[in-house]
């Protein structure tokens, strides 16, 4: 989908190792006439980004393309579903209403929360006829911007911001506002989808007078599918992180999850096995107030948040040494002494049933139990415990105990490292 080829909602309907555009990298084991069942050529090592192997979700309406472009880069697939869009800026009789109203009675201070708000906010009053007055009318003003980008849409425009924190929080500006007074004052604050929590309501406490400015307005998806097959793919753990850019995407996500019964699912694989990465905290704040914790990076921008997935999700994967190979486990693949080897969905399972006993005999009805609408035919087990040994091109790495079950070749010295677990 970013480089070309697929709409967002025929990407979210496949599994990343059905995805045409990625087959060819994807299973670079096997050879454009060789079945999936035949034996490989050994791997030769390969280089690989930090997220090879692993399949990363991204929720963002906007950047999106982007964004998926940095995650692929570094090797990881990518489901992509937008958890919203955007309100078309001058279709928005809200951002009219509060414009005439800023016009007619001039604000003291302004506050300006997002730079795509903000250059919006000036386009729409452009296409109303009411830019050239909408700018005079801020050069006159107390105007704070809560970040660099912000700064730089308000210098696009030839205005001068009077302050910026440093951090980029909307709690820094509260604390500024408030030790300065606000009583009485007329403060206009761009809103950004979504109320800002408890920043007007203490503006109003302390006294002022705050007119927001809807500069765009979240909605949910037109086509609700997509967003739908992201849930389930972070239900049934089919992803390895779920990144969040805004705090209505993340809302929206829950939102949806609640609406469809599946909140309690969908908190638990984030809690647990799906890594929620947000850009900032402020985007956080929907999760967190439902008792999940993310990762997020020191600076609020994309290519630090793909960096924390470099850091975090490798950590996160199961390293064994078996049959004299070093092999760690991914999400849709393993690493079998730094070659990637694509695993399908059945053989993951597998591997990872073995690998929480790692040495030890799982049993074939235990191992049946961990496939996916397998059944109760212990044949199924059978031909995806070939279809792994192929796809991993180390048949020893796993030894079948006859009348038993199968089991991880654990190397010797490291057999009393896992006895206990």
């Amino acid at each position: 989908m970013y480089e070309e080829p697929q709409r967002p909602e025929q990407q979210a309907n496949q599994r990343p190792d059905q995805r045409p555009d990625q087959e060819q990298t994807q299973r670079p084991d096997l050879q454009p006439d060789q079945r999936p069942d035949q034996q490989p050529e050994p791997a030769e090592r390969q280089d690989h980004g930090p997220l090879a192997g692993f399949t990363v979700g991204v929720t963002a309406a906007r950047r999106a393309d982007e964004l998926g472009a940095l995650l692929q880069r570094r090797g990881a697939a990518v489901l992509h579903a937008p958890a919203l869009r955007i309100v078309p800026l001058a279709d928005d009789s809200e951002l009219l209403a509060a414009t005439k109203q800023l016009l007619d009675q001039a604000p003291d201070i302004v506050v300006a929360t997002t730079a795509i708000g903000f250059r919006g906010w000036i386009e729409a009053a452009d296409g109303w006829g009411l830019g050239e007055q909408l700018l005079s009318a801020l050069r006159g003003v107390e105007l704070l911007a809560r970040g660099p980008k912000v700064k730089g849409a308000v210098r696009a425009q030839g205005l001068t911001e009077e302050w910026s924190p440093s951090s980029e929080s909307m709690a820094e500006v509260l604390d500024r506002l408030l030790d300065e007074g606000v009583d009485r004052r007329r403060i206009a604050v761009q809103l950004h989808g979504e109320p800002l929590p408890g920043f007007v309501e203490s503006l109003r406490a302390a006294g002022a007078e705050v007119v927001g400015v809807p500069v765009y307005r979240w909605m949910a998806p037109e086509d609700i599918g997509p967003l739908d097959r992201l849930l389930d793919a972070t239900i049934s753990r089919g992803l390895d992180a779920l990144t969040f850019t805004s705090a209505p995407a993340a809302a929206s996500l829950l939102g949806r999850a609640e609406d469809r019964g599946l909140l309690p699912e969908l908190l638990a694989a984030l809690n647990h096995d799906v890594l929620p990465a947000c850009v900032g905290p402020v985007t956080a704040l929907p999760l967190q107030a439902r008792g999940v914790d993310t990762v997020q990076p020191e600076r609020f921008r994309l290519g630090p948040l793909v960096q924390v997935l470099c850091k975090e999700l490798p950590s996160r994967a199961r390293t064994l040494p078996i049959a004299g190979h070093r092999v760690e486990i991914r999400g849709h693949a393993v690493l079998v002494d730094d070659a990637l080897r694509p695993v399908p969905p059945a053989g993951m399972s597998l591997l990872r049933a073995l690998s929480r006993r790692p040495g030890w005999v799982v049993a074939r009805a235990e191992l049946l139990r961990a496939l996916p609408g397998a059944g109760k035919d212990e044949h199924a087990v059978e031909t995806a415990m070939a279809r792994l040994r192929t796809a991993l091109g180390t048949p020893k790495l796993i030894q079948t105990v006859v009348k038993r079950g199968y089991r991880l070749a654990l190397d010797p010295a490291a057999d009393s490292k896992y006895a206990d677990v």
